[in-house]
């Protein structure tokens, strides 16, 4: 099991945070295939500190999801801290700090992962995050910004000393973006450096890879992004296979279709149609990646503009695949 702060985690797998991906749909299935810990997409505290219409959704919880963790991104201490005080009582389980974000918009004004260059402003930020709140408070890092400058383990050590919880190693630079091969050994070397719980982030898509992080890296929790995109049986496979080394394969055909269908209805009922139908061709696209007949389903539902015909091009995908099968 893993604690964080005063948070019990009923096992040690955690779903990342991620812009445009972790919504509120999202988490309540990974958590309902094992996801000991779901993660909201990152809010600005800027955002939240002007009323944003759009961040007010963000940061909508659900009582079926919890343990929650908001994510906050900024580079103001003050702000950051006056946000944290004013959502102490707000219903989510832990504050997540991100230190991270690799994309252009965000490190351009000194935030996400830019504050990994910056040592001393960060542990202002963690040090007046840890005093705001009565939440646990996390923080999620990179290996460094670029491979001439890895400091990881030294955010970590500054981390640990502000009274942060737990922190998350994404074993890329900034520089890397989500290309080549995650580092692993710098998620061992901060494992080894601090006392606070560490979790592995980077290139855990398959049970196997959970397993071997864990083996490699003595990681407290592993915690998986992309991985799980079009793929919350993720989880509950990972689970089984740490359990007794038994690997499950992703469902396909119709308890595929099943997940699908309820995803892209819980998007309905949140969202609306127009929204919905949007945000579910790139989980369609995750979701169907490698299955035949999968690239001409993209492409039509693409095209779709209402939710019964995404529907429809389910169906009749389904049934070009298993064609004993009825539509469900």
């Amino acid at each position: 099991m893993l604690k964080i702060g005063n948070v019990q985690l009923k096992n040690r797998l955690i779903q990342a945070p991620m812009a445009g991906v972790s919504d509120l749909p999202f988490r309540l299935l990974c958590h309902e295939q094992g996801a000991a810990l779901v993660s909201m997409e990152m809010v600005s505290a800027k955002a939240i500190t002007y009323h944003n219409k759009n961040t007010a959704a963000l940061m909508r919880t659900d009582d079926r999801e919890y343990p929650v963790s908001l994510q906050l991104f900024g580079s103001d201490p003050e702000i950051l801290a006056d946000v944290a005080a004013r959502l102490d009582t707000a219903p989510f389980d832990i504050l997540d700090f991100n230190m991270g974000c690799p994309v252009p918009k965000v490190v351009n004004n000194g935030e996400g992962s830019a504050l990994m260059r910056d040592p001393a402003k960060a542990a202002g930020i963690l040090s007046a995050l840890v005093r705001a709140t009565r939440k646990p408070v996390t923080v999620k890092i990179r290996k460094g910004f670029n491979e001439n400058e890895v400091n990881a383990v030294e955010i970590a050590r500054i981390a640990e000393a502000c009274g942060v919880a737990a922190i998350a190693v994404h074993g890329r630079t900034r520089e890397q973006y989500y290309s080549g091969r995650a580092d692993w050994e710098v998620i061992r070397q901060v494992k080894e450096t601090v006392s606070i719980p560490v979790i592995g982030n980077g290139d855990v898509d398959t049970p196997q890879a959970a397993a071997a992080m864990f083996a490699e890296t003595g990681c407290d929790g592993v915690m998986i992004g992309r991985g799980c995109q079009g793929d919350p049986w993720l989880f509950s496979r990972t689970l089984r296979f740490l359990e007794d080394g038994m690997v499950l394969p992703k469902p396909a055909g119709r308890e595929l279709l099943e997940m699908i269908l309820r995803h892209a209805q819980m998007e309905l009922d949140l969202k609306g149609e127009y929204t919905a139908v949007r945000e579910m061709r790139k989980h369609i696209s995750w979701y169907t990646a490698g299955l035949p007949g999968g690239a001409r389903l993209r492409r039509d539902v693409n095209e779709a503009v209402s939710m019964e015909q995404v529907k429809e091009l389910l169906d009749r995908f389904l049934l070009e695949r298993s064609p004993l099968e009825e539509p469900v």
